[in-house]
């Protein structure tokens, strides 16, 4: 009798172990690929907030994984392999310079769905999604233009991508029409984090004369420059850098990529996942503006404000002619507003913007 109560606990734990097996089988595995630390405070800081938001969401139903600080190359189409081969079902790569590694383990790994960030290139597991950066631009360089007494806004640009042109396009158009007398000044850093390069392209800014910073790089280093030299207001990138409100930090464009994670690892999860291209913007919910703080004058907040609603409803497009390009040449005639492949490959400034776009 011993015996077969001690053979029957025997096969109910073998089931109880079996059934765990294959919970822990039937657990959704969704990877992601970072370019920065999670603790940068800007781009990759928001990437893993939305990787934490599909935990708090699916619960134990979903597991994630994520590897920082991979540079965008052939460390990265090793770490794309590894979770691969780890049993991933989804994963995102969170940067440009990912995309064609995304796009050569894809093809090894036909049954793991991709999701790369910002770049243009798909495949039938690979999808592609980006945020409209350039409409938060657009309400950052109104405040700039307002607030400027140098009539000098400096630029930390990251890579001259098209992500990155528009961005500067949007500001200084934008700058430029509540201020005729402004000046843009653009460094390009050629870095997404790296908080000394960025300290110095700030501070080189500022002996240039400029009294407003905006940047497309990931650190917080550029608002502590501008705290330390006093009477420079910046702007926070990707994530709020409310630690430096109500100065130097103003306002912010935040990214908000959780309600994106947590749809398209639903998507696998039921089954429905499809290669698709996604360009959200402030309308969506993707791109936030971070609160505009006592700093900023309340005529110009309001007018800020007024701005991002417009955009947001559809009524007001930040790139609406007339607009000419850098050399002269017509763009847009009055009215008429950019295309989307337009502003997809952008590869030339406005007109205004002196300088060149690097190649």
């Amino acid at each position: 009798m011993k015996r077969r109560t001690l053979l029957a606990a025997s096969v109910a734990a073998l089931g109880l172990a079996s059934a765990g097996a294959a919970f822990a089988a039937d657990k959704t595995k969704v990877g992601f690929v970072f370019v920065g630390p999670i603790g940068d405070g800007g781009w990759t800081y928001e990437h893993n907030e939305g990787r934490l938001a599909v935990e708090e969401h699916f619960g134990d139903a979903v597991e994630t994984i994520y590897q920082e600080s991979v540079p965008e190359g052939a460390d990265a189409e090793r770490v794309l392999t590894q979770m691969a081969l780890s049993g991933a079902d989804l994963i995102f790569t969170t940067s440009f310079g990912y995309m064609d590694p995304t796009l050569n383990v894809a093809a090894k790994f036909p049954d793991v769905k991709f999701e790369h960030a910002t770049g243009y290139k798909r495949a039938d597991n690979v999808s592609t999604y980006s945020a409209r950066f350039y409409e938060g631009r657009a309400v950052q360089g109104t405040i700039a233009g307002h607030m400027t007494k140098s009539n000098v806004v400096g630029y930390i640009a990251s890579f001259p991508i098209p992500e990155v042109i528009r961005g500067i396009n949007s500001a200084y158009i934008h700058a430029k029409k509540v201020n005729p007398d402004v000046e843009f000044k653009v460094i390009w850093a050629y870095t997404w984090f790296d908080p000394a390069k960025e300290a110095d392209a700030a501070n080189a800014l500022i002996e240039q004369g400029a009294d407003v910073i905006l940047q497309h790089t990931d650190s917080t280093a550029p608002q502590a420059a501008a705290e330390k030299a006093g009477n420079v207001i910046t702007f926070g990138q990707a994530s709020d850098m409310g630690e430096y409100a109500p100065m130097p930090r103003v306002s912010s464009i935040i990214d908000n990529w959780a309600p994106y994670y947590i749809a398209r690892t639903q998507a696998v999860i039921d089954g429905s996942w499809t290669s698709v291209d996604t360009w959200d913007g402030i309308g969506a919910g993707m791109v936030g503006i971070g609160e505009i703080s006592s700093a900023v004058p309340e005529d110009v907040k309001a007018e800020a404000l007024a701005l991002k609603d417009a955009i947001a409803n559809g009524s007001y497009h930040p790139f609406t002619g007339p607009l000419k390009k850098q050399d002269g040449s017509d763009w847009l005639a009055e009215g008429e507003t950019a295309d989307d492949g337009t502003l997809a490959g952008m590869n030339f400034y406005v007109e205004g913007i002196t300088g060149d776009i690097p190649q």
